[in-house]
């Protein structure tokens, strides 16, 4: 799956990192706790969650994550897009809720990667 099938399959919007879209994508995880994607996610690609400060940025950035898609229409500020763009980290919003776009995307045969 790419950037540009996430897109898809959450009727989504590109904020930032469009030139991205053919980036393949193997696996997602959806939090809002910063503290459990830093703990527990291994080798993710994009990251879908409705916390919308620069700490999302700085997270994906240590876990080297392609992308992130906010949830629930959420809008990142100026600041983040310029981190984001700065980091080559795609960024999307969707107005669908976490459950859903997650399930959506494991419909859609996107996986969690390994447990821990």
């Amino acid at each position: 799956m790419t950037i540009g099938d996430v897109k898809e399959i959450l009727h989504a919007r590109f904020i930032c990192g469009e030139d991205q879209k053919d980036r393949e994508i193997h696996s997602a995880c959806g939090s809002d706790m910063m503290s459990d994607v830093l703990a527990f996610v291994k080798d993710q690609a994009v990251l879908l969650t409705g916390l919308c400060n620069p700490q999302v940025i700085r997270t994906a950035e240590m876990i080297d994550l392609y992308c992130i898609v906010f949830i629930r229409g959420k809008k990142p500020t100026q600041e983040m897009i310029d981190m984001a763009e700065d980091r080559d980290i795609a960024i999307l919003c969707t107005d669908h809720r976490m459950f859903n776009a997650c399930g959506m995307l494991y419909d859609n045969g996107l996986r969690g990667g390994t447990p821990y």
